[in-house]
């Protein structure tokens, strides 16, 4: 135990790292593109990086993180760091071969993407293998110590911690049975020691470990293994000093387990986790406690006095005690002071990174030094955040309509019928073809959006413009040979900004962008009141698509859970009421599609994973609201309305029974880029219903041959009979170009008509 280490203070676990201004997405897209080469590509991360060490150091916390750059991915990071890539990314440039792992290239599939446990964040999936060797292959975490050190600030490298990027890894295909990457720890630890003896020498003090994979349950052996790698790393002799870290939820049995271990510090989540467990651990009584008071994952303004009153509760139970965020402030918006047309009463109950470092430091000195006039703040900020809370206004419409929600508002008849019903009304074929919403967004199509925004022209102006693209986007589908259509959504920002935008009880910023993955940004809405709709959101612009074909175009709807995991939610009630407040306004909208005469109408919940809890024993409950949410949006639905609903970039099988219990006609999922798995999970359970597996990785450049998606159509006929199944990509188009999506499409319907011949279904109709 190293008693020499200088206190950590006032601090937060991570910052974001796109830039103000997203510049690292422009940067990347540029160097993509062959725009800028790598050198122009490195000075923007640089001064990046120096702006975001500069401005925490500034801002007075006394421990700045480090190592939180990324050019697409820490998980990715971690892997390169250690020289864990696959055969496949071979014999390019170090940059390249990066950014090949994270996006693909012609003939070389990426690795898996998926969410970063129950955030919007996505990671790449590492993949193991039993002859997988660990070296220290890259100097990243100590390169960029340096370059902090050259402006004067020593910072806390932060580290993916070896438990985690083990649990997230994946078997590489052709593993030997019975293989886990769990196996691989000691080989991993050797590196992870010689990353920390060079740390050391570089003169780091402190570095953080990140483990939020323990906030889940986990097994004896797992929680073994934690100790053994703590034990392992506390014990060697020239190291800096080691924080670990967990958030999005409570440390659980892995902090007994932390606490015996010769670890410096420990960071604990006390927003979505509790601080009762702290006393109960006499071993932290050596150790510094960094009390995560901050919530580092919504944007509301931290209520002071009680988060100083949380942090007074602990000082007798530990050796030290620190303050910070409950994670890393990258789920956040960058700065608050950069929003100009936020209603006045909302903006101050509003905390964006910048604002919630701020809040940190009050925090710390609270701690530290106490004086009067920190403690009038600390009183007069939580005074304004009550008092917001309790100025919201209600909407007694809305919340009488929820009063009266019967049971039977969440059914439809069963499947069976709607099935028959739906046969009479669509008469498609087997193995019908679609595509999940969006199209490509041109720059024609941006143009027009922001010329309506900035005035330049009026709404019938854009209207027409909108239109103009829509008719293209069907005509282009039709000439492809696709059997059920879509608008292509032209006039849609996001897929939950849009709805946002038009019910009551939601706020959207101008400059609120936060990582989603790689270069790809999204500003989530902030949802502060009760939530209503006024008018039809979708109805003009889809019954505009329908009367240009006799093929049916799907109605295109977010569902409740994906609006509100995607938005930054109030706090002050249940998420299942809020949900079901959603779900009234999307009922409304459905209804009014199938009056339309509307005959598909599709509401997306890829986010419904996503805020699944970590512990088992809070599941239920969850899965219980999230479906029934969906399912009061849906359950109004007539039988002869073909409902399909679309998931992407998930853990499936840990929600695939709440999948199943969404209830949908047709589920459509990502599949290509996890390698089919949600077959063999929807096989298990005996899914009965239409389903879509994604066999087309809309998230990579590279377009598939006709040979591999029939590879996958088989694959997908051999689990899921076809007069249940469908062929379309794993998700919206809208991030990639027609040079890509048009050939792609083509070869999928291709790739259909094969597989209908070769199992000779193609006279049969469903």
């Amino acid at each position: 135990m190293n008693h020499s280490l200088p206190p950590i203070g006032s601090t937060v676990l991570g910052y974001p790292r796109i830039g103000p201004e997203r510049e690292l997405k422009r940067a990347n897209e540029s160097y993509w593109a062959g725009r800028i080469g790598q050198d122009e590509l490195e000075a923007t991360a640089r001064k990046l990086r120096a702006r975001t060490w500069t401005e925490l150091a500034t801002a007075g916390l006394d421990s700045v993180p480090g190592n939180t750059f990324s050019y697409y991915d820490q998980m990715l990071d971690t892997a390169v760091l250690f020289g864990a890539v696959p055969r496949r990314f071979h014999g390019l440039s170090e940059l390249d071969t990066y950014f090949a792992m994270a996006r693909g290239r012609d003939g070389v599939r990426p690795l898996e993407l998926t969410k970063w446990f129950d955030t919007n964040y996505h990671y790449l999936v590492p993949e193991l293998a039993p002859d997988t060797t660990f070296i220290l292959a890259g100097d990243k975490p100590v390169s960029e110590y340096r370059e902090a050190t050259e402006l004067g600030i020593a910072t806390r490298p932060v580290l993916v911690g070896p438990l985690t990027f083990l649990l997230l890894a994946k078997s590489a295909a052709g593993a030997a049975a019975g293989f886990t990457p769990l196996d691989l720890l000691d080989p991993l630890l050797d590196a992870y020691a010689e990353l920390l003896a060079r740390l050391a020498d570089a003169g780091v003090a402190w570095v953080q470990l990140d483990e939020p994979a323990f906030v889940a349950d986990r097994s004896g052996a797992e929680l073994a293994a934690l100790g053994r790698a703590y034990d392992r790393l506390g014990a060697l002799s020239h190291r800096p000093g080691l924080l670990v870290a967990g958030y999005f939820g409570d440390f659980g049995e892995a902090l007994p387990v932390l606490a015996q271990s010769p670890v410096e510090a420990v960071a604990v989540d006390l927003v979505a986790g509790s601080a009762a467990a702290i006393p109960v651990v006499t071993a932290l009584r050596d150790k510094t406690v960094v009390a995560g008071v901050v919530d580092g994952r919504n944007v509301w303004r931290t209520d002071l006095k009680a988060a100083a009153s949380t942090c007074a509760s602990l000082l007798g139970s530990v050796g030290s005690l620190a303050v910070s965020t409950s994670c890393s402030l990258l789920h956040v918006p960058y700065d608050l002071d950069a929003e100009t047309k936020l209603p006045s009463a909302l903006r101050e109950r509003l905390a964006f990174a910048r604002q919630k470092v701020a809040e940190v430091v009050l925090l710390g000195q609270a701690l530290s030094a106490g004086s009067s006039a920190v403690t009038a703040r600390i009183t007069a900020a939580s005074e304004t955040v009550r008092a917001g809370r309790a100025a919201e206004p209600r909407n007694d419409h809305v919340r009488g309509r929820i009063a009266a929600l019967r049971p039977q508002h969440r059914r439809r008849v069963p499947y069976a019928a709607r099935a028959a019903a739906q046969r009479d009304r669509l008469a498609l074929p087997p193995l019908a073809t679609t595509t999940i919403g969006s199209f490509p967004q041109t720059t024609d199509v941006r143009r027009a959006r922001a010329d309506l925004r900035a005035g330049r022209i009026d709404e019938a102006t854009y209207t027409d413009r909108m239109r103009a693209e829509i008719r293209r986007i069907i005509a282009l589908q039709e000439d492809i040979g696709l059997d059920v259509l879509v608008h292509g959504e032209p006039e849609r920002n996001d897929m939950v900004q849009y709805f946002a935008e038009q019910l009551e009880g939601f706020a959207t910023t101008e400059h609120g962008w936060v990582q989603s993955y790689g270069s790809r940004c999204v500003r989530p809405p902030i949802l502060h009141g009760d939530v209503a709709r006024t008018e039809p959101m979708t109805l003009d612009w889809i019954t505009y698509a329908q009367s240009l074909t006799g093929k049916p175009v799907k109605g295109m709807l977010t569902g409740p859970v994906t609006i509100l995991a995607w938005s930054f939610v109030r706090d002050d009630q249940p998420l299942a009421l809020t949900a079901d407040q959603v779900a009234l306004a999307l009922r409304d909208e459905v209804r009014d599609l199938e009056a339309a005469g509307i005959r598909i109408v599709q509401v997306d919940e890829p986010a419904l994973r996503e805020l699944l809890p970590p512990r088992a024993e809070d599941r239920k409950s969850y899965v219980d609201w999230a479906t029934g949410a969906f399912r009061l949006a849906t359950g109004g639905a007539a039988a002869s309305t073909q409902l399909h609903t679309h998931l992407c970039y998930s853990e499936f099988g840990d929600v695939i029974e709440a999948i199943d219990g969404l209830d949908a006609d047709v589920t459509t999922i990502e599949a290509a880029r996890s390698h089919m798995e949600v077959l063999a999970d929807l096989r298990a359970i005996g899914f009965a219903r239409g389903v879509g597996p994604g066999v087309y990785d809309i998230h990579s450049p590279r377009v598939p041959d006709v040979a591999e998606l029939a590879e996958l159509l088989s694959a997908s006929a051999a689990a899921v009979a076809p007069d249940r199944l469908w062929a379309n990509p794993d998700c919206g188009l809208k991030t990639r170009g027609y040079p890509e999506i048009e050939p792609a499409l083509r070869n999928t319907v291709a790739a259909v008509r094969e597989v209908r011949a070769r199992l000779d279904y193609c006279a049969v109709r469903y």
